[in-house]
This record gives structure tokens, C-alpha cells and sequence, in this order.
């Protein structure tokens, strides 16, 4: 079966990873899929030691039923992107599916740093990689949809909601991924009545080739990367999200989704496809297993970091797993502002150590504590 035969597809970032995953599969539906992207023979765009390139993706789209065509594009060049489209009117005069994948953020992302010691350079061009040159393609891609009033943009992002709504450890990978679901909301609230759909989609654990890497092991033999991840147990192909867009593509009444944030998993629940080992992960109720699991263990663990160093806990230590804060008491009373709160981020609760995650909390408490008492102090000495 070929749902989107006959329909047009750009996908913005299909060089590898998800943008690749998404392509084969809307050419495995039928569709004519421009893949671009900067990485082609002999100039890859993330350097050497990725050889991924967009001409390998066309053809792999070709292979799975569709007709794959390769595209140059610096997405934050607005002159390539609005030559891309132009070229799209003329070859094909219609625009179906617009998917928003550019990302490339990976070198850029300096982890475990305050925004206060980031290099500004490389967090400007994270933004200007990830979240301007979506709004640039969108902006020129667009109005050819509008034309023949129907279209489909997808914004691919990472995490759902939940995850999405606690700090993702690092500002400007936080502000990238919370932008793109936020701008897939603005563009549909602007495209209602206009038969044009704008929604965001998330992949779950991807198996990407840069992640097989990084575990050192073949698609073939994943199952090996397990003993080094346990989450990579629920891990996807990017075959799995793009089942997912090519689903969402197809589906008459997508316009009913116009705006939201979904998943991969979830997407799969609804319409009934699995991913291309034949699998059916949902890492979403296997992270909120572990996330539960791991925040008990964590308040467990700080409670007994507390009475160690002989602390009675009760009156003293709350916690509050909503806001995913740590709360000690500092001075006797019970003021609001007597209390020290150390608010942890998703990625800490599901991939930290709970115990040194339990000390540090203890530490940075008796640092405010000696340093609430010294105020004291003063306060008596004036």
C-alpha cells in the first residue's frame, strides 16, 4: 500500500538519524521525498567521523517504494531554502509534507556547565541551527501548501511533555527543545481554517547511527548496547518515528491534532504500526516506570544521607515530586524563606547516582546552613 503516492515531501535534516528514518518511510507510503541537509559526498557536515549524506538517504528512500531526491541546503541560508522551494513549484507544483528535523546540535551542547560559563558562540549558533533555520523553512515552505489548501508540517523535537516540563540541563538545549513544540503551536493557532496542520513529534531512545556508534555495535547486534544503557532496552530505529509521520501524513483527520506534541510510541498505540524489527517499544511508560522508581530511591536515599550525619528528618527534610524538589529546613522556624530547596532536573533523576545525587544535597544544604547561621549571628552582634 502507497497512502501518500502521488504527494511531495521536504525533509529538512534527513542526512541521518531521525531526518533519515523519516524519509525512507515516507517513501516506503509513496511520497516524492527532497531530502537536504549540508553533509554530501566528500563534505560532511559534522566532520569526518560521520559519513552519513543525504545523496545515501534519497537512495534509500528510493529502495523502500518512494522516489528519494537529494537537495544541498544550509537551512539558515534563506536564500537556499526559498531556491529549494521554487525548484519544488516548478518540478512537482504542490508541497504535501513539510518536516522540520534540522538539529545538528550534538558538538554545540556543552553539558554539565552553568549558562553563566557556556560559550556564547556555540549556543547562538544552536539556536540559529535548531530553531531559526525551522521558522526560515517553514516560512518559505508554507505558502505552497496554502495554495492547494492541505499540508502537513511536523516539527521534530525531543521528549514529550512531561519530560519536557522539568529542565532539560542545559539552556540552550532546553530553550531548542521546548521552542520547536512551542513553535509547531504558534504556526497551527495562525493556519486554522487554512487546511494546513502544523504539529510537533518526538522520536523515544533513537538508534541512531551516531548512538550505535557511541555504544560501539550494528543495528544487528543492539541488544549488546543494553548492558551499558538499560533504558536502550525500550530503544527505536528512526524507521519507528517516521512510521509515525508517514501515519500521521496519511491520516485524513490529522488537522484534529493541529498544534499538539506527540510521540512515537503513542502514535504507534493509535494507529496500529510497529517499527521496522518488528518490535513495538513505548518508551515513555518505561521512562515513567524508571522515573518513578528512581525518585522513591532518591527520597530514600536523602533521608538516610540526613540521619547519618545525625539529623531527625521528620520536621526537618520534605520533598515534593511534582516540582522534582529536595527541601531542608535551615533555622528552627518554619518561614518559607528558612528552607533550602534544590530543584533537580529530569535527566539527573532518571541517569544520576541517587546516592551522590543524596550526598551533594546534604553538602549544599550545610553550606546554607553555616552560612544561615552566620547570619544569625550578625543579626545578634548588631
Amino acid at each position: 500500500m502507497r497512502p501518500l503516492a502521488g504527494q511531495v515531501a521536504v525533509v529538512a535534516g534527513a542526512t541521518r538519524g531521525a531526518g533519515r528514518g523519516i524519509a525512507r518511510m515516507l517513501g516506503e507510503a509513496g511520497a516524492t521525498v527532497y531530502c537536504t541537509g549540508r553533509s554530501v559526498p566528500g563534505q560532511p557536515a559534522m566532520g569526518a567521523d560521520r559519513p552519513e549524506t543525504i545523496h545515501e538517504t534519497a537512495a534509500l528512500v528510493t529502495a523502500a517504494g518512494g522516489t528519494g531526491i537529494a537537495v544541498r541546503v544550509d537551512h539558515t541560508d534563506e536564500q537556499q531554502v526559498a531556491a529549494l522551494f521554487r525548484r519544488i513549484e516548478q518540478e512537482r507544483h504542490r508541497l504535501d509534507v513539510l518536516v522540520n528535523d534540522v538539529w545538528g546540535g550534538d558538538p554545540l551542547t556543552e553539558w554539565g556547565r552553568p549558562f553563566w560559563e557556556l560559550d556564547l558562540d556555540k549556543g547562538l549558533a544552536l539556536l540559529r541551527q535548531a530553531i531559526d533555520s525551522h521558522i526560515i523553512t517553514a516560512r518559505h515552505g508554507t505558502p505552497l501548501m496554502l495554495e492547494r489548501g492541505s499540508g502537513l508540517i511536523v516539527e521534530v523535537t525531543d521528549g514529550d511533555e512531561e519530560i519536557n516540563r522539568s529542565y532539560r540541563g542545559n539552556l540552550f538545549y532546553d530553550l531548542v527543545k521546548v521552542s520547536v513544540i512551542r513553535l509547531a503551536f504558534a504556526m497551527a493557532q495562525e493556519l486554522r481554517d487554512s487546511g494546513v496542520t502544523a504539529l510537533a513529534v518526538s522520536p523515544g531512545f533513537l538508534r541512531s547511527e551516531a548512538m550505535l556508534d557511541h555504544f560501539g555495535v550494528s543495528e544487528e547486534r543492539w541488544e549488546d548496547a543494553v548492558k551499558q544503557d538499560p533504558h536502550f532496552v525500550e530503544s527505536e530505529t528512526p524507521c519507528f518515528v517516521g512510521r509515525a509521520v508517514a501515519a500521521l501524513a496519511a491520516d485524513p483527520e490529522v488537522w484534529k491534532k493541529a498544534g499538539g506534541a506527540y510521540t512515537s510510541w503513542d502514535l504507534a498505540e493509535e494507529y496500529g504500526f510497529d517499527d521496522v524489527d518488528g518490535r513495538r517499544p513505548h518508551f515513555g511508560r518505561h521512562i515513567a516506570q524508571v522515573y518513578e522508581a528512581r525518585w522513591k530511591e532518591l527520597v530514600v536515599r536523602a533521608t538516610g544521607e540526613f540521619r547519618k550525619h545525625g539529623y531527625e528528618t521528620r520536621g526537618l527534610f520534605e520533598h515534593d515530586r511534582a516540582s522534582l524538589t529536595l527541601r531542608a529546613r535551615l533555622r528552627p522556624d518554619e518561614e518559607p524563606q528558612d528552607w533550602f530547596n534544590w530543584t533537580l532536573t529530569f535527566p539527573e533523576i532518571v541517569l544520576g547516582d541517587t546516592a551522590k545525587l543524596a550526598a551533594e544535597f546534604h553538602e549544599r544544604y550545610e553550606e546554607r546552613r553555616k552560612a544561615a547561621r552566620a547570619d544569625d549571628a550578625g543579626d545578634a552582634d548588631s
